[in-house]
């Protein structure tokens, strides 16, 4: 029996926070509207740059762990990229596997190159894994 194809738009969060990455840690996080995503993503300059994303741990580890100002330090300085984006089309196994591969606990989801929103673990484990048999 073939076990139930859950995709990565299944269960992503859709929520998605857009920030300009010359804006300060500060005014990012306080124009952040979706906390539970846990994640920010650095808007392209231009259309031949690429996404770059911010996880709250990056802010604890680069801002915080090393007492940085966060009214002094910039989104650039703290982002990661290129950002590892996934497909709204994966299967949430090989989705898993590729965050396991590659150290990461979350990922912008696209859609025809656009972020549509953020897939995490946790959305694989408590949305994904009950619907497969």
């Amino acid at each position: 029996m073939n076990p139930t194809r859950i995709q990565v738009k299944d269960v992503m969060k859709h929520q998605v926070d857009f920030v300009d990455g010359m804006k300060t840690v500060k005014e990012a996080l306080d124009e952040m509207k979706h906390i539970e995503t846990k994640t920010l993503i650095v808007n392209k300059r231009h259309n031949n740059d690429e996404w770059g994303i911010v996880v709250i741990s990056d802010i604890a580890r680069k801002v915080l762990a090393i007492d940085k100002s966060v009214d002094r330090t910039n989104v650039y300085e703290v982002m990661t990229k290129p950002a590892i984006t996934v497909r709204q089309d994966m299967d949430i196994r090989y989705c898993a596997r590729l965050f396991e591969q590659l150290g990461l606990s979350r990922a912008p989801v696209t859609r025809h190159g656009e972020i549509i929103g953020i897939i995490s673990y946790t959305d694989m484990v408590l949305k994904g894994l009950c619907k497969i048999d």
